[in-house]
């Protein structure tokens, strides 16, 4: 058994974003919008090349650098939100190779392990087995030397400093050699292309009014646009500004945007254009400031919601502050089928009545499993077994931890992540059967909630505690840390006082059935009385 990290709360969530549809646009509206991101995306890929070509030798001399270059053609604010963004896309696209190393690396290593076994050899629970035959053997050592190779030029490119981007990302890319399999024409492809290229983001100032001078929005909803110098005539208004027919008001945090704009605070703004609608966007965003993250005694003093994550439902349960399972299972399904943007819904549904459920339960904190799937589904641990590579894949496990904490943190709940490790298995094993009546079926998932939600909250998921001390009265009784399957009443309390041990010589030596009384009167002997106190549910 591998050791178990200790839970931990979750930090809530650092920023906030809101989005509204501009409608109404006019044809010159949306021909500025165009132009404006058309010629800051030129900048911001010249810039992202600038970038990748510096590599690890990058500092804060050359960043100043490619700034100066980009306020000569545009604006020292708009060449600032470039060069941030192009560092940005840097760092995260290092973080993806790292990733990708270590990917190859467990593959690796688990096609090393299954080629030494014998051909045929079984599998456990635990690790997988040998090859099937000799024809499988033969391309698995193909495979490892293909990932020996690809792994060795990795490694290069990590040492080197050099990544590979795409800017409107590599799958949209490769979608143009299959367009007939996407349903797109090339028009429609070039037209969504240049889309995700453009370049409309512009980062807030604190002190400057309404909190953006770039992109700005009023407490009435009207957008003005700062234009580049290159675009200048195309300005409206004073100040080489082109203000936009449309207005925004966002329905969400609309108060919470507000303040900050009426305060001057600093709020980041994105205009994007979704070309399957045929719809323009303008997101808002900020950061919230560093809240201290809640002690986990405070966290579940309350008791938890203990949930188990699986393909196609959360399975709830609702735990005291002892551990103690209280009321029945909830089950909260949703579909992860179709397209993204329907996932991504119905992900927000099932967590939206779960967490209206945690607030009428009364809990302070809702428990679950820190989930990573990367070594799960490789293709090299589980190459046959084609559909549970595809469902483990399927759970959005990023996402969900994501909307989770930010969704929890709105209605004033505390997340818990606890190790995933064995909570299936441990708490079938210990909870399944015992919660089984003829009234409620339990089943495995809700009995994962349960171990669970008794992880999240300190406790062992073992229902039964260890013996106790030798100078108990007791003496160390047949309590242990969970009673065998066949123990009769296992889940009662424990046997009634007796005046002696269950299968052991009576205590002080006396027998264990008296003797009928004789005829002659004498006093008979005090037996040893003790009693056990309940078996408490705690442990």
């Amino acid at each position: 058994m591998r050791d178990l990290a200790g839970p931990f709360v979750v930090p809530g969530p650092s920023g906030v974003a809101v989005r509204d549809r501009l409608k109404c646009l006019t044809p010159e509206d949306e021909w500025v919008l165009r132009a404006v991101g058309e010629h800051q995306g030129a900048l911001a890929s010249r810039d992202l090349k600038t970038r990748c070509a510096d590599g690890l030798e990058h500092g804060a001399g050359s960043w100043a650098a490619r700034k100066r270059d980009l306020t000569r053609v545009s604006s020292s604010r708009i060449a600032g939100a470039i060069t941030k963004t192009s560092n940005d896309q840097w760092a995260l696209a290092r973080r993806c190779q790292a990733a990708h190393i270590r990917s190859l690396e467990d593959g690796i290593r688990t096609l090393k392990y299954r080629l030494s076994l014998p051909i045929g050899a079984k599998g456990t629970k635990r690790a997988a087995g040998g090859y099937r035959s000799r024809g499988e053997w033969f391309r698995k050592s193909r495979r490892l030397a293909d990932l020996k190779a690809r792994h060795a030029a990795a490694v290069k490119d990590w040492h080197a400093g050099r990544v590979r981007i795409v800017r409107g990302g590599r799958r949209l890319l490769n979608t143009r050699h299959h367009l007939a399999d996407a349903g797109l024409t090339e028009e429609r492809w070039r037209e969504r292309w240049e889309a995700e290229r453009w370049f409309l983001t512009a980062n807030g100032e604190s002190g400057k009014r309404f909190g953006n001078e770039t992109i700005r929005v009023t407490p009435t909803g009207q957008v003005s646009i700062k234009l580049p110098a290159a675009l200048a005539h195309l300005a409206n208004t004073k100040h080489g500004r082109y203000t936009l027919t449309s207005t925004v008001a966002f329905a969400h945090r609309e108060v919470e945007w507000a303040d900050r704009i009426e305060s001057n605070r600093a709020v980041a703004y994105r205009i994007h254009f979704d070309t399957a609608r045929g719809r323009w966007y303008l997101t808002a965003s900020w950061q919230r400031p560093l809240v201290q993250v809640i002690p986990w005694e405070a966290a579940r003093s309350g008791g938890v919601i203990g949930v188990d994550t699986n393909a196609d439902h959360f399975a709830a349960y609702r735990l005291d502050q002892h551990g103690n399972p209280v009321g029945e299972p909830h089950h909260f399904a949703y579909n992860l089928t179709g397209t993204t943007h329907h996932r991504d819904a119905q992900i927000r549904h099932a967590l939206t009545r779960l967490l209206h459920w945690a607030k009428q339960t009364g809990a302070t904190a809702i428990g679950i499993e820190d989930l990573d799937f990367n070594a799960e589904k490789s293709r090299e641990k589980h190459g046959r077994r084609k559909r549970f590579r595809q469902l483990i894949s399927g759970i959005p496990t990023g996402r969900l931890k994501a909307r989770l904490v930010s969704m929890a943190a709105g209605q004033g709940l505390a997340i818990i992540a606890v190790d995933p490790a064995y909570t299936s298995k441990w708490g079938g094993q210990h909870w399944q059967k015992p919660l089984t009546t003829p009234r409620r079926t339990m089943s495995r998932h809700d009995a994962a909630g349960i171990a669970i939600g008794r992880r999240a909250l300190g406790h062992p998921i073992r229902r039964r505690t260890a013996p106790p001390p030798h100078d108990r009265r007791d003496r160390v009784g047949h309590r242990t840390a969970q009673a065998a399957p066949g123990t009769r009443e296992r889940e009662g309390t424990r046997p009634p006082a007796t005046d002696h041990a269950p299968g052991d010589a009576p205590p002080h030596g006396t027998r264990k059935r008296q003797p009928s009384a004789p005829k002659t009167v004498r006093d008979a002997p005090r037996t040893h009385q003790w009693a056990q106190d309940p078996l408490m549910h705690t442990g």
